[in-house]
């Protein structure tokens, strides 16, 4: 094997340059000591960076285990299984064997696209503006599965998801900001998929679980499920898929049971427009982006390509697997958008233009005990997930409310436990940090639980529900920190090698992120405006301040790893990672062997 040697550009590397992106402890002509054959998803190595080659651990292969050992205790990763994929000679373009070896990833991550956020943005968006935004979902889910597409790639080209190329690749200070914001992201959206599942047991109880109880219930369960995978990966990926599938036949009930008019539901999904709206069908635009594409999203799906048994030094591998995890998200993403479409056409048919009088003398006229949630005024009718239940038992009796319930309640705990994968994959690949998985668990958990259970015991379902709106701000305030660096990484030829995003997907890539950030911004603005007191504006310019420094140093090294090498500053090197001994065969594809094992 060829000696790995460091590139250098403009000159010796300063010890703290501010235009490095990457810092290489490997010393010139060292000898690496891995071979091919130890070359695994499974064995990659924190590179530390502050570390001399003297005084870095030594990496020893036992000839029993192909995994290496870092001072006498085994390299940790959070797979303990791959799934093999078959070989099918007979059918070389496309093999429904292989799709389904492949099968599993994508409908993990399209989970995110159905959380109890996701839901409230669609009854919201339904009762709001009727079919008039369809179009708006649509597009939203199209882009992010161009967007999770990087994503993917970036994990199956390199064996290394997001979180752990963001620790390779930024300094330290940016890599901490990065991991911080990215924690953010995902305790937010624990937050709402745990009031999600409270409220459902809330509903299924008829208020006999109060949500509190929902929450604690939520703790305990959570723990349960997530130790599933222990009993295989494709049992794990098969509970999931069951619970997706509860989903599209709760919420497809509903559907089937309201009986929406076709003809408007397609015409709002195929035909951009939006007659007669205002501002609040504007907002409520601008938040079905904000709901459909989450950022931890990203850092999942990038980790969860990782399951899957590829050989990485055989591009032909590396490219088949590229365009079955593409076919599997396309397919998951159409099931999320499906069952979206349901919740979003239910409450455009039934409740768009309905005042809160009307649903109160409808939930009155069926003794309903909740009719209490709607004032007897002529102002338009606000929904929410909990509020949605309770309308949908007064117009359609009680099956619809329970049946609601099951689907919110699906959502919320296969959201809540995707979440919490994120988590555990973020902290791993950012801090290196080898807990145990209770203790990983516990933490992540403990972190989103404790500001819900809170608000749960001193505050009522109105307080609860209506967490949703700030926590869904948070989260559009995250979401460049997932996208701008997934576009830098796979920019990349140094990284990439030769599956580096091509012209094309850069311009269409940056136009997609600029787009997405943009909304978002303009749901962040929209809701501090809002907000209305002098403390909060003050305490939102100085953060501001902050907050956009940062995202700029991101873009600036993005746009670096376009291509515009004129932005370079000082002695910046070379963006790749040229000095990783885990990526040698990456860096030396042309010389892989078309028909080596896997």
């Amino acid at each position: 094997m060829k000696n790995l040697t460091k590139k250098k550009m403009g000159g010796k590397k300063s010890e703290s340059n501010p235009c490095e992106l990457v810092h290489v402890a490997y010393s010139k002509d060292r000898q690496l000591p891995v071979t091919p054959t130890s070359m695994s998803d499974q064995n990659y190595q924190q590179l530390d960076e502050d570390l001399s080659v003297e005084s870095r651990p030594k990496r020893i292969l036992s000839d029993d285990s192909p995994e290496p050992v870092v001072d006498a205790e085994p390299f940790a990763t959070y797979f303990d299984e791959k799934i093999p994929i078959p070989e099918d000679e007979t059918h070389s373009w496309f093999s429904f064997r292989k799709l389904w070896a492949f099968t599993g990833p994508g409908f993990l991550m399209s989970i995110a696209y159905l959380d109890p956020g996701n839901i409230e943005s669609d009854l919201q968006s339904g009762s709001v503006a009727g079919f008039k935004l369809l179009w708006v979902l649509l597009a939203a889910t199209i882009i992010g599965l161009l967007l999770q597409r990087l994503a993917a790639r970036l994990g199956v080209v390199t064996g290394l998801h997001l979180a752990e190329m963001c620790n390779r690749q930024y300094p330290k200070v940016p890599r901490i900001a990065l991991w911080l914001m990215v924690e953010l992201a995902i305790i937010g959206s624990d937050m709402q998929e745990v009031i999600g599942s409270a409220i459902a047991l809330n509903l299924l109880s008829a208020g006999v679980i109060p949500l509190w109880g929902g929450v604690l219930i939520t703790i305990i369960d959570t723990f349960f499920f997530l130790f599933l995978d222990k009993y295989g990966l494709r049992k794990l990926e098969a509970f999931f898929g069951f619970l997706i599938t509860v989903m599209a036949l709760t919420f497809g009930y509903e559907y089937i049971r309201v009986s929406p008019n076709q003809g408007e539901l397609l015409k709002g999904m195929f035909f951009p427009y939006c007659k007669d709206c205002g501002a609040p069908q504007l907002e409520q635009a601008v938040g079905i982006v904000g709901a459909v594409i989450m950022p931890h999203n990203m850092y999942l799906h990038s980790a969860l390509v990782k399951s899957r048994d590829i050989n990485r030094a055989n591009k032909k591998e590396v490219r088949e697997a590229n365009k079955y995890f593409f076919i599997e998200s396309t397919i998951a993403l159409f099931v999320s958008f499906l069952i979206n479409v349901f919740v979003v056409a239910v409450f455009a048919e039934s409740f768009y233009g309905k005042t809160n009088q009307e649903v109160f003398y409808e939930c009155l006229n069926k003794s309903s005990p909740q009719s209490n949630l709607f004032p007897n005024n002529t102002d338009p009718l606000h929904v929410d997930i909990f509020k949605g239940g309770v309308v949908l038992g007064c117009f359609f009796g009680a099956p619809a409310l329970y049946i609601w319930a099951v689907g919110i309640l699906a959502a919320g705990q296969s959201s809540t436990m995707t979440g919490t994968y994120s988590g555990q994959f973020v902290m791993e690949g950012f801090l290196n940090l080898k807990w145990s998985r209770f203790a990983r668990v516990f933490l992540t958990r403990s972190i989103a639980i404790t500001p819900t259970l809170l608000v749960a015991i001193f505050k009522d379902v109105e307080h609860l529900t209506g967490m949703n709106d700030f926590l869904n701000v948070l989260q559009s305030l995250q979401l460049p920190f997932a996208l701008i660096p997934v576009l830098t990484f796979t920019s990349l030829p140094s990284v990439m090698s030769d599956f580096a995003n091509g012209i094309g997907w850069k311009i269409a890539g940056g136009i997609l992120i600029l787009v997405v950030c943009s909304i978002n911004m303009y749901f962040v603005v929209v809701y501090v405006s809002a907000l209305g007191h002098i403390a909060y504006y003050v305490g939102a310019a100085v953060l501001s301040v902050a907050y956009l420094c940062f995202v700029a140093y991101l873009t600036w090294q993005c746009l670096v790893a376009l291509g515009l090498s004129f932005l370079q500053c000082g002695q910046t090197y070379n963006l790749g990672l040229t000095g990783c001994p885990e990526l040698f065969i990456l860096q030396n594809m042309e010389m892989e062997n078309p028909t080596s094992p896997r």
